[in-house]
């Protein structure tokens, strides 16, 4: 499956949003691991955020590969 970000034509009826074509469960479930992100930063008081938030990012993706290398 690939991952579609918002395009900001949101839609709420059936079991898809019709402007990024991902299911509302998964909307919900990223938005609330955004929102824990954004909440911890908050909480820590970084003053660097995007190095923060690109730390985040780069230490899911080693992270995502070492465990599709660990399934094969």
């Amino acid at each position: 499956m690939k991952f579609t970000p918002c395009q900001d034509r949101c839609t709420h009826e059936g079991s898809h949003c019709q402007g990024c074509g991902r299911s509302h469960e998964e909307i919900g479930a990223t938005k609330q691991m955004v929102d824990a992100i954004v909440a911890y930063a908050l909480q820590m008081g970084y003053e660097n955020v995007e190095e923060f938030t690109q730390y985040i990012g780069n230490k899911s993706l080693k992270k995502y590969h070492k465990a599709l290398a660990l399934r094969d």
